[in-house]
């Protein structure tokens, strides 16, 4: 793997410091997150991950360097002759895309959140605790799935035949009725509540107490619990999808990271407002379908002529690749057209209720 380990370890820093910052100091006490702090901090997260889009692009050298540009070189994603901004080019154009997708399908995600805190009856206060803590289980789960996936690809090629149609699967799945998730009777919960001492009642916060002198765990555990499992479900949908833009660990995690890290600011910016997206799932599923397609359309193989440095030319045959900048509009198109969609579906609404009650 093509890694920079000292970039790594001092994203990571940044990552452990802003989530130190958001937990320790903004959000010391419980309280119920108004939408206008949601919204201010997705303010904050997207704003910094466009910022690391942005170095990514302008400044390719604070993360990469020549050994870099020779290895996308000679595994065919840069043309010979190719330098560090076009390296740079590359590397911003695929976290973008990436950025794009897990953000739209952590949308979809926020939604199941929703559900998961009624049905379990968490306040409002506690809420923004769990969702931290679930997220960064979050963060583990994905540099393993990250790690994992990228090692499947680059040693095992066909795997991304399976990525693809498993993709593919989910996005027409995505568009089929089923029936609603219950968390309450979930099997993670009632396993939990075979293998480990629980409460029968809450106890603010607090994920653990001490009851008749035994150490047990709260029922807010148990929805932590619910919360991380559900990641794991989301991660193997989401995981795929960006491998699809790239095998590049470096993009393929920080651009998970810069999506989770805005999650929790989203969900209570948009709790209630799961009946206005009506056809985001449409998008999503438009979305898996397009990416999954592009992940199986590497079994065409097309001529292409590769320049070595000696200036000498050879026609060789390789994958088929939809450019990156294909990818970007196309993903940012269907999650442009879902989100309009569902604007104009709202207001005709309003406007039928509202001609209906003047009618009355």
């Amino acid at each position: 793997m093509d890694i920079n380990w000292t970039v790594f370890a001092i994203f990571n820093l940044f990552v452990v410091a802003m989530l130190a910052l958001d937990l320790g100091v903004f959000h010391r006490k419980s309280h119920a997150v108004s939408v206008r702090e949601a919204l201010s901090w997705s303010g904050v997260w997207i704003a910094l991950a466009l910022s690391f889009n942005a170095l990514l692009w302008l400044m390719p050298g604070i993360f990469f360097n020549d050994g870099n540009v020779a290895h996308a070189v000679a595994r065919g994603e840069l043309v010979v002759g190719a330098g560090l901004s076009d390296y740079g080019a590359l590397r911003a154009e695929q976290f973008l895309a990436g950025y794009l997708i897990e953000k739209s399908l952590s949308v979809d995600n926020l939604f199941v959140f929703l559900l998961i805190f009624t049905a379990f009856a968490v306040p409002a206060a506690y809420q923004h605790k769990l969702l931290f803590y679930g997220i960064v289980g979050a963060l583990v789960l994905r540099a393993i799935f990250i790690f994992g996936g990228v090692a499947l690809i680059q040693n095992f090629a066909w795997i991304i035949y399976i990525f693809g149609t498993f993709l593919i699967f989910t996005g027409i799945k995505m568009l089929m009725p089923h029936r609603p998730m219950d968390p309450a009777n979930h099997w993670v919960v009632r396993l939990a509540r075979r293998i480990l001492p629980v409460s029968s009642k809450p106890d603010g916060d607090r994920f653990f107490i001490v009851e008749n002198g035994k150490r047990m765990v709260t029922p807010l555990f148990l929805v932590l619990l619910v919360i991380e499992f559900t990641d794991v479900v989301f991660a193997i949908d989401s995981i795929p999808a960006i491998l699809a833009i790239t095998d590049n660990v470096f993009i393929v995690y920080t651009s998970n990271v810069f999506a989770i890290l805005g999650l929790r600011s989203l969900y209570f910016a948009l709790a209630g407002m799961a009946d206005v997206f009506h056809y985001l799932k449409y998008g999503l599923s438009a979305i898996l379908l397009f990416v999954g397609g592009k992940m199986l359309a590497h079994a065409i193989t097309v001529e292409q002529t590769v320049i070595d440095a000696a200036g000498v030319a050879t026609t060789v045959l390789v994958p088929f690749k939809v450019p990156i900048a294909w990818s970007l509009a196309v993903i940012g198109s269907l999650l442009a057209l879902a989100v309009i969609a569902s604007l104009m579906r709202l207001w005709w609404l309003r406007r039928q209720a509202a001609a209906l009650s003047q009618k009355a």
